[in-house]
């Protein structure tokens, strides 16, 4: 006999135009395998389905050549030839009624692109942000990079329901990502309309959204996931500005997902790092 307090935990709850058969979410999280060994991914992702779980997340997806963080390994939704093995994932998530869910990145000043040498794009000039300090220049995106990443980004939702996906995750947090560099007043000093301003900074998260919603109609839900503060200080997006995106957005995506601060703030292994640790 459970705890009465935990009943609501085994409701059903609807997201958007899809219903979790419970509240038990996973996450996003990577574990190396990527496209490199999709058969351990799906694997890994069945067995969560057969453990009960309501929603189970892929890791990041990379959402185009152009942006891609080697030398570690993600999964890819480059190209339809990636979908069979996306398929195969959501098909091991789907074995036991678990939601499949998505998550779609686009690293910008966090992809070096050592594999493709493609340049990377980011809001303005800046040196690039990755774990290794990589010796590369990501170059300002214009209004035809930001068509382009608007463009990517509906080949990925379109190639996500062909694979079978139910929620589809824009990925902003963490520091990572091109959503959140706009979002940020440290990596956003533009003067168009996608600089200065909250709502101008916001401009390109709500233009990605819309793009999503046309595209998948009522068949899949959309996730932002964000992170509560960059933990940059008052030069990075905080939490007070998140509420304020919020407030302003709150009805844009069927479901928010909040992470904490930076990638090594959030996400320190045990072996590294106390229990329910938080960095400040």
């Amino acid at each position: 006999m459970r705890d009465a307090r935990y009943d609501i935990l085994f409701d059903s709850v609807k997201i958007g135009p899809v219903t979790a058969k419970n509240r038990f979410y996973q996450v996003p999280h990577c574990n190396g395998g990527g496209y490199r060994d999709p058969s351990a991914a799906a694997e890994m992702r069945r067995i969560k389905s057969e453990g009960g779980w309501g929603v189970i997340f892929t890791e990041q997806v990379e959402i185009h050549h152009t942006s891609e963080i080697t030398p570690f390994i993600e999964l890819r939704i480059w190209d339809d030839e990636d979908i069979p093995a996306l398929a195969r994932m959501a098909d091991a998530i789907h074995s036991n009624g678990a939601l499949a869910g998505i998550e779609l990145a686009y690293s910008g000043a966090n992809g070096p692109n050592l594999y493709t040498r493609e340049v990377p794009l980011a809001p303005m000039h800046t040196p690039i942000l990755t774990f290794t300090s990589d010796p590369v220049q990501a170059r300002a995106m214009d209004k035809e990079d930001i068509r382009n990443l608007r463009h990517w980004h509906k080949l990925a939702y379109r190639r996500s329901k062909r694979a079978g996906y139910d929620i589809l995750c824009l990925y902003g947090a963490h520091g990572f990502g091109a959503i959140q560099h706009f979002l940020s007043p440290r990596t956003n000093q533009r003067t168009d309309e996608y600089g200065g301003s909250l709502e101008n900074r916001a401009r390109l998260l709500k233009e990605l959204i819309s793009d999503a919603h046309d595209e998948v109609g009522d068949s899949c839900a959309i996730a932002v996931r964000l992170s509560l503060d960059e933990l940059a200080g008052d030069s990075g997006f905080t939490n007070s500005q998140l509420r304020d995106l919020i407030a302003m957005h709150a009805e844009l995506p069927d479901i928010w997902d909040f992470a904490h601060g930076t990638w090594e703030a959030c996400s320190a292994t045990s072996r590294f790092a106390g229990e329910a640790r938080r960095r400040t």
